[in-house]
């Protein structure tokens, strides 16, 4: 091995080694973003849950190694793991896994250097979790992970690519998620959408389906928690779920069509303008409630560094998992108003008064899921201001 100069970090109860590296990339000698340490805590959290619900040991699948911290950290933190896989096609990151393994005493985690999707497709059926954390798109993995996903596994999938699922370049989303993005104030909840929908559709062809217990849009990435389920019958009414969302740009109205090759309005009812449709994407639910309750509990029996992060955003996810499809900014409205914005809470307190569902959303600090329609949202606004 190279005389790198080596850096030690803790996450959680876990030490890491890896070489020392001036900027995060593909390039680094080996890959480790400290930057996503919140994204491996609330890991550490929805595996446990997930464990404890099926009550039996389970084994881990780490597709895309790097120092090992994902893998090695899911093996000394969370109780009932039996096997734990990690992959990575570079060797200098498998002796660096090796290192780590070491590092913290630990046994029953098998190294691998392998092509993600050959890894997967050579082990069907072993793993109850499978967490796909790439450098950029995991769409070209979920092929594999759906052949090889067991029946009520756990499916972990990172995003990174989000200015094609946020809709920035369309053309590459069409190509790698078969879907249309639209770039809106909401984008960061479609560009989920359709990551949830394009596993949905690739996880259908092996008769399973999908069940979506956690997403969150966080930083530079996405990321889904997605129980795996069988069954012919189920997969294709889950599949009732993939439709489209049509948005107005003119008045920011907006509407929800299921169905893969449903009808869609080309004409705004609220205004007349033209209606943009992003999709195919998952129209079903993206978040469980009782799920991240139980993982907001859980969090109480770990040490983890980010804790007071991780609670902010599970107990916004978990206000979201009831809300509507897509949300408005804010801002945004205003902005179609010609009007300078209201205190926001006094905008959530008004709607509420009049009787309608209201909550603040992770995607946007100036962000609110309503059932109100959009007239009588741009009428509370505009009261308010006057």
């Amino acid at each position: 091995m190279e005389n790198y100069e080596l850096e030690t970090i803790r996450e959680g109860t876990t030490d890491i080694q890896f070489p020392k590296f001036d900027k995060v990339s593909s390039d680094a000698p080996v890959f480790y973003n400290p930057k996503m340490e919140l994204n491996r805590d609330i890991s550490i959290l929805a595996l446990q849950v997930f464990q404890k619900r099926e009550n039996r040991d389970l084994n881990v699948c780490d597709l895309f190694g790097g120092s090992g911290i994902r893998g090695v950290r899911y093996k000394n933190e969370i109780d009932g793991i039996d096997q734990v896989a990690i992959n990575d096609i570079s060797e200098t990151a498998n002796e660096f896994e090796r290192i780590n393994v070491e590092l913290n005493g630990l046994e029953d985690i098998t190294i691998s250097q392998n092509d993600a999707s050959l890894f997967l497709r050579n082990n069907r059926g072993r793993f109850d979790i499978i967490d796909i954390d790439p450098f950029g798109t995991p769409s070209p993995f979920l092929d594999s992970a759906g052949y090889c996903a067991r029946k009520n596994s756990l499916l972990c999938v990172t995003a990174t690519d989000t200015s094609a699922l946020c809709g920035t370049y369309k053309e590459p989303c069409i190509r790698k998620y078969n879907a249309k993005p639209y770039k809106s104030e909401y984008c960061h909840e479609n560009g989920i959408r359709i990551l949830a929908g394009y596993t949905a559709l690739i996880l259908a062809k092996y008769k399973k389906y999908i069940d979506v217990k956690l997403s969150h849009s966080t930083e530079h990435y996405m990321r889904l928690y997605i129980e795996v389920l069988k069954g012919s019958k189920a997969t294709d009414e889950s599949l009732e779920n993939i439709g489209y969302v049509s948005h107005c740009k003119e008045c920011l109205y907006r509407e929800t069509n299921k169905g893969m090759a449903t009808s869609l309005n080309e004409t705004c009812p609220e205004c007349g303008g033209k209606l943009i449709h992003a999709g195919p994407l998952w129209l079903g639910p993206i978040q469980d409630k009782e799920f991240i309750s139980e993982m907001i509990e859980e969090a109480e029996n770990k040490e983890l560094n980010t804790k007071d992060k991780i609670l902010k955003l599970l107990n916004s996810c978990m206000e979201e998992a009831e809300a509507e499809t897509t949300f408005y900014d804010v801002h945004t409205l205003c902005r179609v108003l010609k009007i300078s914005a209201p205190k926001f809470d006094l905008i959530i307190e008004k709607i509420k008064e009049k009787g309608y569902d209201v909550v603040k959303t992770h995607y946007s600090p100036l962000g609110i899921k309503t059932n109100m329609p959009i007239g009588e949202i741009k009428e509370v606004i505009a009261d308010l201001v006057k």
